[in-house]
């Protein structure tokens, strides 16, 4: 009994050293986890999503910049091999986009920085300098400064044959105004322009056509991109089995066209075509453009069906029809039955 008596006792003390021991435990466990908190620093280039959102979450929360995006500028002006010079773009890319407040407080001398990187010999090192400005040309104070960007930019897109650079270069000419005085350099590229929309890669495809689309509604240019000379299959790029995107693209391109030629301004000069150029294979006497646009009419994509018509129109009825009680035949690319 008296054994009985004193287990209580007994198993009190046991329970105070465990307490003891585990407290102690704890706060150790404690110390070391802080310890390796401080450690464990993400790196300094780090190009981690949860890195940079973790930022963005530090700024809304607490209201300040967290300095990182400032921090890796910094670091753009050391000097560093090709592939750190590439993250470190990397990471200031998704930092301007993540943000806005640190990106909207960085200058003019920020974007001339990261636009010398153009220069550089590796062109991973180009490509993403052009993805960081095009993120910079977001916002509106730079625009300014990244238009001085562009002469250089066209002269990478039409002397190096990299897909991936013909994207970011033409993304980032598609995300702003191009100046005036681009459009002598403009007319220059004008053939490997052309190049890129007749080669085999969709998203270059894409952003070369946007960019073509825009140069078509410019005065000054439309006859430089209807007399530009294009495969004999260029007609190809209006199939069916062409992906949808690009279909919509080269028919808006093919109606900016057909409207810009058929202006009175454009129609006040007596142009001459040389017999491979764009303007022979859409609308020359021999274009099969008129049975590639009929096909696409029952295209199973509306957006391309609304586009094909709206091309057809505009090849039927000339831009100034509004003087004129009808639209003469001679204007039309389809005959009567069609």
């Amino acid at each position: 009994m008296s054994c009985i008596r004193q287990c209580p006792g007994q198993m009190d003390i046991r329970r105070g050293v465990v307490s003891l021991a585990t407290g102690a435990g704890a706060i150790y466990l404690l110390y070391k986890a802080i310890k390796a908190g401080i450690k464990c620093q993400p790196p300094f280039c780090s190009a981690s999503p949860i890195c940079i959102a973790r930022l963005a979450i530090e700024r809304e929360r607490h209201g300040r910049h967290s300095g990182e995006l400032r921090r890796l500028l910094n670091s753009l002006e050391c000097k560093q091999d090709a592939y750190t010079k590439s993250m470190i773009l990397h990471s200031i890319t998704r930092c301007v986009y993540l943000l806005e407040s640190e990106a909207s407080a960085c200058t003019n001398d920020d974007v001339t920085l990261v636009g010398s990187m153009l220069d550089d010999k590796d062109n991973s090192v180009k490509i993403q300098a052009l993805n960081t400005l095009k993120a910079f040309s977001g916002i509106r104070k730079f625009r300014l400064k990244i238009q001085e960007h562009a002469i250089k930019v066209l002269e990478l897109i039409s002397t190096i044959w990299d897909s991936e650079l013909h994207i970011a270069g033409l993304r980032l000419l598609n995300n702003f105004p191009l100046p005036d005085f681009v459009h002598p350099q403009l007319r220059r590229v004008m053939p490997a322009l052309m190049e890129i929309l007749q080669s085999d890669y969709i998203l270059a495809q894409v952003q070369a056509i946007r960019l073509l689309s825009n140069l078509a509604q410019k005065n000054d240019l439309l006859y430089d991109i209807l007399n530009c000379h294009v495969h004999s299959n260029f007609l190809n790029l209006f199939q069916s089995t062409q992906p949808g995107s690009l279909l919509f693209e080269v028919l808006v391109f093919a109606e900016r066209l057909s409207e810009g030629r058929s202006s009175p301004h454009y129609r006040a000069v007596k142009w001459h075509y040389n017999e491979q150029s764009l303007h022979e294979a859409l609308f020359g006497d021999d274009s099969r453009l008129a049975d590639r646009l009929l096909a696409l009419v029952i295209h199973p994509e509306e957006d391309v069906q609304i586009q094909a018509c709206k091309v057809i129109v505009s090849l039927q009825c000339p831009q100034d029809v509004g003087i004129r009680p009808s639209c003469p035949p001679s204007h039309s690319c389809f005959n009567n039955g069609e």
